[in-house]
């Protein structure tokens, strides 16, 4: 049996409707991977069939079975991984066909021990265009000394993860920041190379959105994580509040708080509207006019989402040290 050196590892619940798109984008990588190991944690849909069928054709592909969450999926994936450079990455997604030759060309090199890889967003509305561009920077907007890789989208050493106890299976959410971190606490190098590209859907309703970032946001709260991010914007918003109060009672101050919170409003969607107005080329004046509108709406509901979640998963936190 010829020596495995790099493996792909994926768990998956239910993604029957994506799964082939991801197994076959595996497949057509330009660096093959040694093995593939797709680990299903208790699916209910078809999801381990057709990775079955998929392996029965293809021997470097291995399902198996075992988690109770992202986790605890990920970790069982690469209890069974055989290669000594495993390169992550998550269901829904199609990886470009240069990501793996990418995302682990700095280990092979000996110059990283973990590598984080990039995500672009493949709309397929015009509400998910603008979700998109609204919520997911360019590369070349990231520092890549503070960029903590995503599970999605990373590779690392084996013995990296070893020695830092895997993925923390307490963390349904954000373990894959938390790996991160430890990897960094314990000293080993980090690097980023934005061309280990993966593609992804971004949510196609308002309520979808909501629901992620809510998610996202309680599980930050739950593993302490980013605390002076999430009260800076309590902090903003409450002065909004404050400002809007003032306007409601002082006429005479209206235009001055109104130029004030305008300003804000600009400072903080510019970035996004640069992003989107590069991808209306094409778009009718009508679909133009509703995307750029959508840009505040989004922004205010993921913050309301980060708002509402964050606190629950404080509270969360506490209620599990009691």
């Amino acid at each position: 049996m010829n020596q495995v050196t790099v493996s792909i590892i994926c768990t998956v619940r239910d993604e029957a409707d994506n799964v082939a798109a991801l197994l076959d984008s595996m497949l057509a990588q330009t660096r093959a991977a040694d093995e593939i190991v797709m680990n299903d944690c208790q699916s209910v849909d078809a999801t381990p069939a057709i990775i079955a069928a998929y392996a029965a054709r293809y021997p470097q592909i291995r399902l198996v079975r075992g988690g109770h969450n992202i986790s605890s999926g990920r970790n069982n994936a690469i209890r069974h991984a055989r290669g000594t450079i495993i390169a992550s990455t998550d269901a829904g997604l199609t990886l470009d066909p240069h990501w793996l030759a990418r995302i682990i060309a700095p280990i092979e090199t000996g110059e990283a021990d973990l590598v984080g890889g990039f995500f672009h967003p493949t709309p397929r509305s015009l509400f998910a265009l603008a979700l998109g561009e609204t919520n997911y920077r360019r590369s070349y907007e990231i520092d890549p000394a503070a960029f903590l890789p995503f599970g999605k989208s990373m590779a690392f050493r084996k013995e990296v993860w070893e020695m830092v106890g895997g993925f923390p299976e307490w963390a349904s959410h954000c373990e894959d920041l938390l790996f991160d971190l430890a990897v960094e606490r314990a000293g080993f190098r980090r690097t980023f190379v934005p061309e280990a590209v993966v593609h992804f859907t971004p949510r196609s309703t308002l309520r979808a959105f909501l629901r992620q970032y809510y998610t996202y946001a309680r599980g930050d709260g739950r593993a302490g994580l980013w605390t002076h991010r999430h009260l800076l914007r309590y902090t903003i918003y409450s002065t909004l509040s404050g400002l809007l109060a003032i306007g409601l009672h002082r006429p005479h101050l209206r235009a001055f708080i109104g130029l004030l919170i305008g300003s804000g409003v600009v400072v903080y969607t510019r970035g996004p509207y640069r992003r989107l107005w590069s991808r209306l080329g094409g778009r009718s004046l009508g679909e133009r006019l509703i995307a750029l509108s959508l840009v505040p709406l989004i922004r205010l509901t993921g913050d309301t989402a980060k708002m509402v979640g964050y606190p629950v998963g404080v509270w969360q936190r506490w209620r599990a040290q009691v």
